[in-house]
């Protein structure tokens, strides 16, 4: 009856061929140069992300100015928080952790960052607003996060911010916290 022995199989089975070496290196650096370049996407990723979403207190750019009515009776704390993201050696800092504003009322505060390095660089700042609930009550018409910050080697400056708190913010908003995290943006230098 269509017997066999085990050897035949053996023999059909045995053979493996080993991976190609010079297939998988390939295949590992293609691999490292996507995440590179994945990395270098992350910042502006992120930003359309959160302006499609409106996650993580993601303000857009800059809006006209309108004279709101100003509420003296509520005063809003206005907290300014700076981060650097890794590898993003500036100087960057507000020069006042904390405001009171009425809501409506239009106030400037400012920032300063400094390029220490012995290169000209380029930054961007992401800003968001927290508590999320209060992110579509600040209106900034003059922000330094609106366009990327070129900087020459040891070149400082101030930059301002000009906002205001929508009269409308509900009340239970004591307190809003702006938050900006500067990268280096110079693979994306426009």
């Amino acid at each position: 009856m269509g017997s066999h022995s085990p050897k035949e199989d053996v023999g059909k089975h045995s053979i493996k061929q080993a991976p190609k070496s010079g297939n998988t290196a390939f295949k590992l650096v293609l691999a490292a140069v996507a995440m590179f370049g994945f990395g270098f996407a992350l910042v502006p990723l992120y930003d359309v992300f959160c302006e499609i979403t409106g996650i993580n207190g993601k303000i857009t750019g800059p809006v006209e100015r309108v004279e709101h009515w100003v509420d003296t009776s509520r005063t809003i704390k206005v907290q300014f928080i700076t981060t650097n993201n890794a590898g993003m050696p500036w100087e960057f800092d507000a020069l006042q952790e904390q405001v009171k504003v009425h809501p409506g009322a239009w106030t400037q505060a400012e920032f300063w960052a400094l390029n220490p390095t012995k290169e000209d660089m380029v930054g961007q700042a992401v800003p968001s607003v927290s508590p999320s609930e209060a992110t579509e009550y600040v209106q900034k018409t003059e922000c330094f996060c609106f366009s990327q910050q070129s900087l020459k080697a040891g070149e400082g400056r101030n930059m301002p911010l000009i906002f205001s708190i929508d009269p409308r913010l509900p009340p239970h908003i004591r307190t809003i916290t702006m938050s900006y995290t500067i990268f280096d943006a110079g693979a994306f230098a426009e």
